[in-house]
Parts: C-alpha cells; sequence; structure tokens
C-alpha cells in the first residue's frame, strides 16, 4: 500500500528530464500514440508525468508539454481537489475513492487496472468522467505506469439522462394511465378524488421535462438569468406548499423553520426555486417516514443563505462524492441531483454550496448567494431593469 509520505515525495527536475527523454527520443512510439484519441500519459513512480501524447497537450489548451511534464494525473487534469493539500493530487481524502488513484496504485503495484474516474475541474467546474486504464512497465530497470484516458463524459451524460426519462417519466405517466383507465368506471364522486391526483401526476411531469430540459441548457451555457426582487420566507413557504404535493413527502414533514428571517434580496427566482426544490426533495428521499425536513434562511450585510437539514446522515464514502455528475446513491444513471445544485448555484446564481452531515446533527446543505446578484461573466440579455423589478414586487403582492 502506497503511504501518504511517499505520496508527497516528488522527483526532481533532472530526474524528470532524463525520464522523459526515455520515451520522447522513441519516434515510432510518440508518433502511435499521437494519433490516438485517448489521453495518453507514462508517470513515474513518484505518479509524475513524464510523458503525454498530443491529444492531451491540445485538450489541456498548451502548447508546451513542460507545462505538463512533472505534474501529477489530477494536476494537470485541473482537478478541483488537487490543490487542497500541500501534498498534491493522490494525497486528499477525496483521492481514497478516486478511479484515478485507485488504478495507479494497482499498476505499481504490478497489476494492470481499468477503474472508472469522475472529476469536477478548477476553475471551470467542468464535470469530467473518464475510463481509465493504468499498465505498469519496465524500462532501463526504473518502473512505471502508461496511463491512458478515455473521456465518457458525454457518454455518461447521455446514460443518466435516459435512465432520468426512462425512470421518472414513465413511472408518473403510468400513474397517469392508471388513474385514466379508473376514471372510465368512476363514480362522480370518484371522479372528484381523482382529478386533484391526476393535476398533481400531470405537474410532476412537466417539471421533470422541464428540469432534463433546463439542466441541458446551463451545461452549455445557453441559461440566461433574470434578476427578481425575492421576499425570502414568501419564496420558501410556497416552496413547502409546492414540494408537500410531490410524492417523495407522502408521510413525511416539510416546515419552514421558525427562525427563518423576513428580508428581501435581489436573484433569479425561477433558479433558486429550482435549486431549493432539488434539495428538499433530496431531503425527503433520504428520510424516514414521519420524520420532518426543515428549510429555513437568514441574512447578513453581504450574503444571504438557505438551509435546508434533515436529521439522517451521509455515509462519508458518499460524501466524497456527492457533487459529482454520474455519482448517486438511487443507481446508475442517476447522479444529477446534488450535481445541478451546484452547476446552477456557482455557475448562475453567483453563489456557493456546501454541506455538513454528521450524528450529532443531521445533515444540513447551505446555498449562499451574496445580497443583491452579482453580474455573471456572461451576457443576461434579458435582464430585468429596476422599473420592472418593482412592478413584479407589486404583481406578487397583490396576488
Amino acid at each position: 500500500m502506497t503511504t501518504s509520505t511517499t505520496l508527497r515525495q516528488r522527483s526532481s527536475i533532472e530526474e524528470l528530464y532524463t525520464q522523459s527523454q526515455y520515451f520522447t527520443k522513441q519516434l515510432p512510439f510518440q508518433h502511435f500514440s499521437d494519433s490516438l484519441t485517448e489521453f495518453v500519459t507514462i508517470l513515474n513512480k513518484n505518479r509524475q508525468i513524464v510523458f503525454c501524447n498530443q491529444p492531451l497537450v491540445k485538450y489541456l489548451n498548451t502548447v508546451d508539454t513542460n507545462d505538463i511534464i512533472g505534474k501529477r494525473p489530477g494536476e494537470a487534469l485541473r482537478c478541483q481537489h488537487s490543490n487542497n493539500v500541500s501534498g498534491g493530487c493522490g494525497t486528499t481524502k477525496f483521492c481514497k475513492m478516486c478511479g484515478a488513484n485507485r488504478a495507479i496504485q494497482k499498476s505499481q503495484e504490478g497489476e494492470e487496472s481499468i477503474q472508472e474516474c469522475r472529476i469536477t475541474t478548477n476553475p471551470e467546474s467542468q464535470a469530467l468522467d473518464l475510463s481509465v486504464h493504468a499498465t505498469p512497465i519496465t524500462y532501463n530497470n526504473e518502473q512505471f505506469t502508461i496511463f491512458a484516458l478515455t473521456d465518457t463524459s458525454d457518454e455518461k451524460r447521455r446514460k443518466v439522462l435516459e435512465c432520468l426519462f426512462f425512470h421518472d417519466i414513465l413511472n408518473t405517466v403510468g400513474g397517469l394511465m392508471g388513474y385514466s383507465e379508473l376514471l372510465k368506471e368512476a363514480t362522480s364522486e370518484e371522479a372528484r378524488e381523482f382529478a386533484p391526483i391526476i393535476n398533481q401526476l400531470a405537474a410532476d411531469l412537466n417539471d421533470q421535462i422541464a428540469s432534463q430540459r433546463e439542466l441541458m441548457r446551463a451545461e452549455h451555457h445557453e441559461t440566461v438569468t433574470a434578476p427578481d426582487i425575492i421576499h425570502a420566507r414568501t419564496l420558501l413557504e410556497s416552496l413547502v406548499l409546492t414540494i408537500q404535493k410531490h410524492t417523495v413527502a407522502s408521510d413525511k414533514y416539510i416546515i419552514v423553520d421558525p427562525s427563518a428571517e423576513d428580508f428581501i434580496f435581489i436573484s433569479d427566482e425561477q433558479i433558486l426555486r429550482r435549486v431549493l426544490g432539488n434539495l428538499l426533495k433530496n431531503a425527503l428521499e433520504a428520510t424516514a417516514i414521519n420524520s420532518t425536513v426543515r428549510i429555513s434562511c437568514k441574512r447578513n450585510l453581504s450574503e444571504v443563505q438557505f438551509t435546508v437539514h434533515n436529521v439522517e446522515v451521509i455515509p462519508n464514502d458518499i460524501q466524497l462524492q456527492i457533487f459529482q455528475r454520474s455519482f448517486s446513491t438511487k443507481g446508475e444513471g442517476r447522479g444529477l441531483g446534488t450535481y445541478s445544485v451546484k452547476l446552477f448555484t456557482e455557475q448562475y446564481l453567483c453563489g456557493k454550496v456546501s454541506f455538513v452531515s454528521n450524528k450529532d446533527d443531521g445533515t444540513s446543505f447551505m446555498i449562499t448567494l451574496p445580497a443583491t446578484l452579482a453580474e455573471p461573466d456572461y451576457s443576461l440579455s434579458n435582464k430585468r431593469t429596476s422599473e420592472d423589478l418593482h412592478m413584479v414586487h407589486i404583481s406578487k403582492n397583490d396576488m
């Protein structure tokens, strides 16, 4: 087993140069690796890159391989955790669950290994799904690892979307069909009982389709924000009334915490409702029958914060992967809930999402936003004027 102390060791510049020459001077190997679509690297015993092919150079948008030589794979790919500690890639608590880390370790023990790896990059917050293949080799009496990476992000994303549509949407359609059949022979009293159920199923179906459409737009940077004046506590009360009708809330309680503050701030209400709605649904899915999920909010001079709390505890191994796109406790292809929360919060609301989970306090997810929506890097083509915002405020109060 590779120790943390070993992982902190790095080769000298002179050693890296010598090792790099072993492979760059082998022109047939260089040309062959450059012709592949996969990213190919060779790692030394300290897991540092001593060779990489041109597809990886182009992907990383660099013209000089010296910018890559000496880095570890997570550092080269700009993994968000690679700079968390001084030891770098391979030494953080998140690396224990990393497929790339496990594959390299197996290779250094003399065993070929193929693993799946999920990486979220900095600063783009791009979600990468990779298939990694680590193969041990010996050259000039030194041990190396051929480390090849295939980007499977598009394939994973397609599978996730397919699974969500087949599972969630077909379940909802099945419910609609079932109640439609019952209506054929229902009495007028039974029809009145079925009507709100059918209406809610139709609303769920619409929301499921809209959620996937908005997520696809967000991933392609096509979402345009539209700031509104928002009454915080009114927003929470409205959300609770809506989510209470959802199937995940059956035999469970949702309440606005009595300590929730009532304040006014500016943000995109539609996106924020989707983010908080996802957190509420996630909390309800993880909550036992007859248990309670609480939502609250507070504000200081520069930030507003929303918190969704339930009493269940998230296992440590799940906590380390919770915001990755294709990871989910619900099974293969169900990993969009917390990923979409992070995507919308950080890229479109200019905020941040965090959580704490332990046996003493349960689990709390926090959405922290600027007190007024900061201007994003991209154009807000349909941003409303202050006069428009005033009209929105009036119309909401008049409803």
